[in-house]
């Protein structure tokens, strides 16, 4: 006995008409228009900011490019703003950078490991990874005041170099941790399984196979960091940074022209410092027109060594990639 499928369902359930090709083609159309309207305005959005940023570069360049000379790099803050120069600002960069390297990238790759390939998934674990996720968008000033009460009242280190490096290092760490975490996430389980398979131990795993496929995600995310931490002010005024110094930091095993001793290989650490951006901030806030060049000038300065350290870490990943293939 033939029974009609239709009548044979329950009232409640309608059967679904099938699509004319006419329906198919206009319901295409309009997701074909749907689509190209978000391509246009992602291009229209992508294009306004680039730019407005390409503006503000070239309004800087402009302004700076003609007052960048071997002279301004190798003076001193002056009076005068046709005399004023910023050796003692870069040379404070990069001495606090360097501080901020040593003590950023060792604790950052090795906790973010930790936490990776060793830490129990728990509860803990759990709310270390929320914590560090959550500390790298923390404001910047807030690791200022941490610092003032820790490395400068608690450790008497005052407003020198190393405190403004263990300062910028703070900023620096989440990021890096965050970064060698999600480098190791992206290989494959596979080399893991291999590692394991000839017996290697879980360190020799880590060291011979992990690290070196992802270090150059780990490097990106290491000059990420730096980039950032380079352009900062707020924690290093916080932390009693200078805004007008006539003098760099002893060097190593040089006598000292005013006291005739002997600097030790450490001392520039507990040097008084400034830095690029506390630089421009002070020539900023004069009403003098010639400081505000000064400041453009050190701002293209600055904007050229952030680009190089992106270059440094572009051309690394990609030296480092070109053999390791999976």
């Amino acid at each position: 006995m033939h029974l009609d499928q239709q009548s044979s369902l329950p009232p409640s359930i309608e059967v679904e008409k099938p699509y004319t090709l006419a329906e198919i083609r206009a319901s295409v159309s309009r997701r074909q228009l749907v689509n190209q309207i978000f391509v246009i305005a992602g291009l229209v959005a992508i294009g306004i900011g680039l730019v407005s940023l390409l503006a503000l570069v070239a309004s800087l360049a402009i302004s700076g490019v003609p007052r960048i000379s071997w002279e301004f790099l190798t003076s001193f803050p002056d009076a005068d703003f046709s005399k004023a120069g910023i050796l003692a600002a870069w040379v404070g960069s990069c001495l606090v950078i360097f501080v901020t390297v040593l003590a950023a990238v060792p604790l950052g790759v090795g906790a973010g490991i930790y936490l990776e390939e060793y830490a129990k998934k728990n509860w803990l674990s759990d709310i270390i990874e929320i914590n560090v996720t959550n500390l790298a968008g923390v404001p910047s000033i807030v690791y200022g005041l941490l610092a003032l009460g820790l490395f400068k009242y608690y450790l008497k280190l005052g407003s020198t170099v190393i405190t403004a490096g263990l300062t910028l290092s703070l900023l620096v760490i989440p990021i890096v941790i965050v970064t060698t975490r999600e480098a190791l996430r992206a290989i494959p389980s596979s080399l893991r399984e291999a590692a394991y398979a000839v017996g290697a131990t879980k360190w020799r795993m880590i060291q011979d196979h992990m690290l070196p496929y992802s270090i150059g995600s780990v490097l990106t995310g290491v000059i990420i960091g730096l980039s950032r931490a380079i352009g900062e002010t707020a924690p290093l005024i916080t932390i009693g940074a200078l805004t007008f110094i006539a003098f760099l930091p002893p060097v190593p095993f040089t006598p000292d022209v005013t006291t005739g001793k002997t600097a030790g290989l450490f001392d520039w650490l507990l040097s008084p410092f400034t830095v690029m951006p506390i630089q421009m901030y002070d020539w900023v806030s004069r009403p003098d027109e010639g400081f505000h060049i000064n400041a453009a000038a050190t701002g293209v300065i600055l904007l050229v060594m952030t680009l190089g350290m992106n270059g440094i870490a572009i051309y690394l990943r990609y030296r480092l990639r070109r053999g390791l293939k999976w």
